[in-house]
């Protein structure tokens, strides 16, 4: 099979799918690989790479499509370069595709099948191909990092003989992924961490790391699928931010982590919580893409409001591609493994992963989440 890899196009993307380890590995299995010309630049991959893992540099965006049985991309590629792909081929891809509806008819119309990386079901055997999970870590990280650059003051307690300071305190809402790897950074860096999370079970995780848990008691409105938080009463965010009020006032850096699949995200910080914050303090609002965890947050943007600096940066994993495109090929191909030979698809769609990740087959709309849309 013929395996195509585009350039990504979507702004502030410097991901790539596949690396040159990625392609030597695809290319020993049987697989002929196709890299679009200067697809890896921005993850510091050159072209020469591929080519000496066995790839073929294509310097045509519509061959990419045409030409390729499969096509691997992070995000997924514009209705105009779905309607060159060949009947019958194959799209791997972040989709969303509850709520990109126009996503599922582009692929619909051109007669093809596409699997998305963010369905992927969340099971222990599925973890190696789990890049909502290695992109979130990534995430987590690079967001304590931006919040420590953003800030005023250091981190960690320190005695100097000019007189001693003290440590900085860090609140971050949410213990998925993302939010325990900002623990875990947060405390290496010498933070006093306090950690928010409406599901109970993550404490024991959160103390583990060093951090204190804020502890909201639950109620039977919370529900949870795949490890995210599907549903959650308005009575019970309002007793969430009465609670965290309090420890946001003092907070030197808000991480905020919390995303509902499908929905708008959760309001944790309210415009009064802010102006209730320190001077110079700041917010990263990690789920602005979704409308944001606080309401001021700005897409793509760093603001300052009441005093407060709030970063709402949507492409945090972007902002370390040569790491994060390592991970998310390695997700990749081993899903890819698991779905084909290179002889072709098993399509065995009553197996577990298949069948949870597969949107559209053949051109028809099979996942649960787009059936009825």
């Amino acid at each position: 099979m013929k395996i195509g890899v585009p350039k990504e196009t979507k702004e502030r993307e410097n991901r790539v799918a596949l690396t040159p380890e990625m392609v030597k590995t695809l290319t020993g299995a049987g697989f002929e690989v196709r890299i679009e010309q200067g697809a890896g630049s921005r993850s510091s991959l050159p072209d020469d790479g591929y080519i000496n893992a066995g790839a073929k540099i294509v310097t045509n965006h519509d061959e990419i499509f045409s030409g390729s049985d499969v096509v691997l991309a992070v995000n997924a590629p514009s209705s105009n370069d779905l309607s060159k792909m060949r009947s019958g081929s194959v799209l791997i891809c972040y989709m969303w595709a509850s709520t990109h509806p126009e996503l599922v008819s582009a692929m619909q119309g051109a007669g093809i099948s596409g699997f998305s990386m963010d369905a992927i079901p969340r099971i222990s055997r599925a973890q190696k191909m789990d890049a909502l999970s290695s992109q979130s870590n990534l995430a987590g990280y690079k967001a304590v990092l931006m919040g420590a650059n953003a800030l005023g003051k250091i981190f960690p307690l320190m005695m100097t003989a000019a007189g001693t300071i003290k440590p900085s305190k860090v609140v971050i809402m949410g213990a998925g992924v993302a939010g325990l790897q900002a623990i875990a950074t947060a405390k290496r860096l010498g933070a006093v961490v306090e950690v928010s999370d409406i599901r109970p079970e993550t404490k024991e995780q959160v103390q583990s790391l060093g951090g204190r848990f804020i502890e909201v008691q639950g109620d039977d409105s919370i529900k949870t699928e795949g490890g995210y938080v599907k549903e959650v009463s308005a009575d019970f965010l309002k007793k969430q931010q009465e609670l965290i009020a309090k420890h946001v006032s003092q907070a030197d850096l808000v991480i905020t982590t919390a995303l509902i699949p499908g929905k708008k995200a959760p309001v944790l910080i309210t415009e009064e919580m802010v102006s209730q914050m320190k001077p110079g303090s700041v917010i990263v609002d990690m789920a602005v893409e979704q409308g944001g965890n606080c309401p001021l947050s700005e897409l793509n943007k760093t603001v300052v409001k009441h005093g407060v600096n709030i970063i709402g940066e949507s492409n945090l994993p972007s902002l370390l591609p040569f790491n994060a495109s390592e991970l998310y090929a390695r997700n990749i191909v081993t899903f890819l493994q698991h779905l084909a030979t290179s002889e072709g698809f098993k399509w065995e769609l009553d197996e577990e992963i298949t069948k949870g990740s597969l949107i559209v087959h053949n051109g028809k709309a099979v996942h649960p989440s787009v059936i009825n849309n």
